[in-house]
């Protein structure tokens, strides 16, 4: 299925591409690490990390200690923020790659009283049912296919009541004011995988497509637009 969703336009498929960014190739570690930082860089600066918080806390209920489950991590900042930002939230940070998971653990957040790091896979969580209150995927989606998009929507649906979806909004037009920023935080590495990653984003028809299909009932999907240039989607179980 094209990423902008069963009936994308000639345009849009032609946007689409299936160019690997550094992130997801073996052959590329330094490349690799410049992205991370770049996009570290580029959250911190502009306040997405914040923006990421406050929209996983407004999903997770009115538990006074809600649980949240962060699954592709990365660096752990929007980990941090949530932490920062309410003084009960309990925090599993979690990331498939082991040496993602190892410089979690060596970091503040390894020894944050209210968190604990994990290895796990976002597309069969090795945890029970509604274990959490909200689980968040940010900045993450488009590196999947579909197949994979299914396993996560199904996973985080069954163990959290809420699952956040945030990535890029899919649009030619968030090219243009996103590579000076890019350039900026991350230099042509960040701008290389940047680029591709505005490209590999799924579009609003896309997840309601592979939401009514990953599983024996269509999820429930509610959708939004989020500044800068968000996908912020909140998915959970119809029963």
């Amino acid at each position: 299925m094209p990423r902008g969703g069963p009936d994308a336009s000639r345009l849009d498929r032609w946007y689409e591409t299936d160019r690997p960014e550094y992130l997801d190739r073996p052959d590329t570690p330094r490349e690799a690490a410049r992205v991370r930082r770049g996009l570290d860089r580029l959250h911190r600066l502009t306040g997405g990390y914040d923006r990421f918080a406050r929209w996983t806390l407004a999903y997770a209920g009115r538990a006074p200690a809600p649980r949240v489950l962060e699954l592709g991590a990365g660096t752990g900042g929007l980990s941090r923020r949530v932490l920062h930002r309410h003084p009960a939230a309990r925090v599993t940070v979690s990331d498939v790659e082991p040496g993602t998971v190892a410089a979690l653990r060596a970091g503040p957040l390894g020894a944050h009283p209210r968190a604990t790091v994990r290895r796990l896979d976002a597309t069969a969580v090795d945890a029970p049912d509604l274990a959490f209150d909200v689980a968040v995927f940010a900045a993450s989606l488009h590196h999947l296919p579909a197949d994979a998009v299914r396993a996560v929507l199904r996973e985080g649906t069954r163990v959290a009541g809420t699952l956040l979806l945030i990535d890029a909004w899919r649009s030619p037009l968030l090219c243009v004011p996103a590579v000076p920023l890019m350039f900026v935080t991350g230099g042509p590495a960040h701008v290389h995988d940047g680029l591709i990653s505005l490209r590999k984003a799924y579009g609003a028809a896309a997840l309601r497509e592979l939401a009514a299909t990953a599983g024996p009932a269509p999820l429930r999907l509610r959708m939004r637009f989020g500044l800068p240039g968000c996908l912020v989607a909140a998915v959970s179980a119809s029963g």
